[in-house]
């Protein structure tokens, strides 16, 4: 039996800047568009944390079943490591799905109906990344998918329910999220490539190599500052966002000196810390703006 402190290793929690991140940019984008109806905001939270978990929970599932994870080179996960019975990892899962279909069908019901059906789509592409007989993850496409789930549809999603609406604004927050979220999927599949080739796992760090795979990270946390730099046509105080430079660099140093293996684990932790920075000193800048 997995204790608490696995369970919680397993539902990897440094992945969460992920989730609070797209929310904090999108409150950011909202408050530039004009009125907010804040309470939602909170519920647009709980809908991205519980998906990101559940996601989490389900690749260790599918992973776990597959035999991708029995080599596993990082955090642990439950299954592969045998802490835990497919089927309670499995269930954890679905817990967390259900608990983000509560939440945003309260969303749905006080914004739009459709909202309904952007959640089934979240829900089933949370699912299909690795689970049931073609998962899309191990065929490269991990890196779009995330782009657009923790980024266009996380930002524009939660602006829409926060002010009926979308911008432009909001549109340059939703692709510098997508692409930290894309820099931390390509760090963490660049780190695993031994075992996934091995495992006929073909994520795009597979497809392209290792050193293609390196210059992606750098572009993707590159792209967040050009946007830095474009969002000063709506406010000068949106250059805010490039205090999270730093970070980025940090997170990137593991990848351009060649690390492998664990040596990796500083760069998704420092992608998600450099994201979240970058959601925050850019929303200050939009609401001082």
């Amino acid at each position: 039996m997995a204790t608490a402190s696995q369970w919680l290793e397993g539902a990897r929690p440094r992945t969460l800047p992920n989730a609070i991140a797209p929310v904090v940019a999108a409150a950011g984008a909202a408050a530039a568009a004009g009125d907010v109806t804040w309470w939602k905001a909170p519920v647009a939270l709980l809908v991205s944390v519980a998906l990101i978990v559940g996601v989490n929970f389900s690749n260790d599932y599918s992973d776990g079943i597959r035999g991708t994870d029995d080599d596993r080179v990082g955090p642990i996960r439950l299954v592969g490591s045998r802490l835990a019975t497919p089927s309670a990892v499995r269930g954890a899962a679905v817990a967390c799905f259900a608990l983000a279909a509560v939440a945003g069908l309260v969303l749905a019901l006080t914004t739009a109906w459709w909202l309904v059906l952007v959640g089934v789509v979240c829900i089933a592409g949370a699912w299909y990344y690795t689970g049931g007989s073609k998962p899309y993850g191990y065929s490269g496409l991990g890196e779009i998918a995330v782009f657009v789930f923790f980024g266009l549809v996380a930002v524009l999603g939660t602006q829409f329910v926060l002010t009926d609406r979308v911008d432009l604004v909001g549109l340059a927050c939703a692709v510098a999220m997508g692409c930290f979220s894309s820099a931390v999927l390509v760090a963490n599949n660049i780190r695993d490539i031994p075992t996934d080739t091995e495992a006929g796992k073909l994520t795009l760090a597979v497809r392209l190599g290792d050193a293609r795979s390196r210059g992606l990270h750098a572009a993707l946390l590159g792209v967040p500052f050009l946007i830095s730099l474009l969002l000063l046509l709506h406010s000068p105080w949106a250059v805010l966002g490039v205090v999270a430079f730093p970070l980025a660099w940090r997170a990137n140093a593991p990848v351009r000196t060649r690390q492998q293996g664990l040596a990796l684990i500083p760069a998704l932790r420092d992608s998600g810390l450099a994201m979240l920075v970058w959601a925050v000193a850019t929303t200050v800048g939009l609401l001082l703006g």
